[in-house]
């Protein structure tokens, strides 16, 4: 069921329910009817679930679509993907609206704050504090955090970003509500000295993190949120639209169609290159095969926060379908695609909120062109070329980047795609 879920936040809300709710609500003193048929039920599915790591995956995602797209963390909550200060339309309208709970949001947060990331960590919080202010009194089953946990671990953020006195009065609604609290009568004690000592300065600009060290962030989140940004043929009068053969008997019934987007680096757009029936039947067959996708490093590979998605090969043999699309491929660019001339067709699916920084997509100089398709998406999921400054967004089509100067391999990156379960094909 989870490959039919396109909203992001739906998704998130998915994972939890399925990871932490459920068994909170099956566990709970409440659920005394049928008890042990629950239990045994739950005990059959347990081990399919989405466990803790894809939990805090899934949050870590909703932070990723957060700062690359620059959305409102309050936006996200009530289920709008709405720029920040931004009177521009919404990124992404699903067909479903979903907001998050203030359970949901804590979980955000908590992830965040887990790893000392405060920037985050306070944004999300605020929300959940909100949220369990408004419905505090009222109980939910499924809500494994309380007002109480929230503004505990949002004063401390706060704390930490160098704002004692909002930490101080976030401290002290605390003990509003959990007057024996020894822990957070100190915390109030020990705020309330540094502010009459003077000791405190003020604020500090909160920095994100850049866990993955990317240095040309700003760039690659630019590109990201660029729409529409290929040229126009007003802007570039060589850029052109062509049905073409490359001399190939294989086109001349059925001529690729194609689009030159960019003249340097030469980019060129296939459409319609790749069939409804091909796509869904490549994606059933990578399917059961999806693993994890891995980096190079040194003679090993190994998982990376910069490249987050699952990733599968198939072999001309696993169906005529592969071997229809490498043929065209093949007369399309005149290469032979046999090993070991080229990979296998490798399969990507890059789930909630995955992503590719920016890397050189090659082993070795040798590797002198990129090829990629994609399926249709509603939002995000560009590709982008950071030196060359210009991105391409992702519509069921290949594009082919030739290297003219194998000194100075091109650099891409993909951009993170806020809807779940859509694969792209490379």
């Amino acid at each position: 069921c989870l490959a039919s879920v396109d909203n992001p936040l739906l998704a998130f809300s998915l994972i939890k329910r399925l990871h932490s709710d459920w068994p909170n609500v099956i566990y709970s003193d409440e659920a005394t009817e049928n008890t042990q048929a629950l239990h045994d039920g739950f005990k059959e599915v347990e081990q399919e679930l989405p466990g803790a790591e894809d939990l805090d995956g899934a949050a870590r995602a909703l932070m990723r679509l957060q700062d690359v797209y620059a959305l409102s963390v309050k936006g996200m909550a009530n289920g709008v993907f709405q720029r920040a200060g931004a009177s521009r339309p919404p990124l992404y309208s699903p067909s479903r609206r979903v907001s998050l709970s203030a359970d949901d949001c804590f979980h955000v947060g908590k992830v965040a704050y887990d790893t000392g990331d405060y920037y985050h960590s306070i944004a999300w919080l605020e929300e959940a504090v909100g949220l369990f202010r408004l419905s505090y009194g009222s109980w939910n089953p499924e809500d494994r955090s309380s007002l109480e946990d929230a503004l505990d671990h949002l004063a401390f953020s706060y704390f930490m970003a160098g704002n004692i006195s909002h930490a101080l009065s976030l401290s002290k609604e605390f003990l509003h509500y959990d007057p024996s609290n020894r822990r957070v009568a100190r915390n109030v004690v020990k705020y309330e000295k540094l502010l009459e000592m003077g000791m405190v300065t003020s604020p500090r600009p909160l920095q994100r993190p850049n866990g993955t060290r990317l240095q040309s962030r700003d760039a690659y989140e630019e590109l990201c949120q660029r729409s529409g940004g290929q040229p126009s043929l007003e802007q570039f009068p060589r850029l052109s639209c062509s049905y073409e053969t490359n001399g190939s008997p294989y086109l001349l019934l059925q001529p690729a169609k194609k689009e030159v987007v960019q003249i340097q680096p030469y980019v060129a757009l296939y459409h319609d290159f790749i069939s409804d029936t091909e796509a869904e039947t490549i994606k059933g067959l990578a399917g059961p095969w999806l693993q994890r996708s891995v980096v190079a490093s040194g003679e090993k590979q190994q998982k990376a926060e910069y490249r987050i998605s699952k990733s599968a090969w198939l072999k001309d043999t696993a169906d005529p379908v592969v071997r229809a699309l490498e043929q065209r491929i093949a007369a399309v660019t005149g290469l032979d695609l046999r090993p070991p001339y080229a990979e296998y067709l490798q399969v990507v699916n890059y789930g909630l909120g995955g992503h590719y920084e920016p890397h050189f997509d090659h082993a070795t100089v040798r590797e002198l062109l990129g090829w990629s398709m994609g399926c249709t998406v509603e939002a995000g999921g560009s590709t982008a070329f950071i030196y060359a400054n210009f991105s391409v967004p992702v519509v069921k089509l290949c594009f082919g980047v030739p290297n003219p100067n194998p000194g100075a391999p091109i650099c891409v990156l993909g951009c993170p795609n806020p809807i779940s379960g859509i694969p792209a094909l490379f």
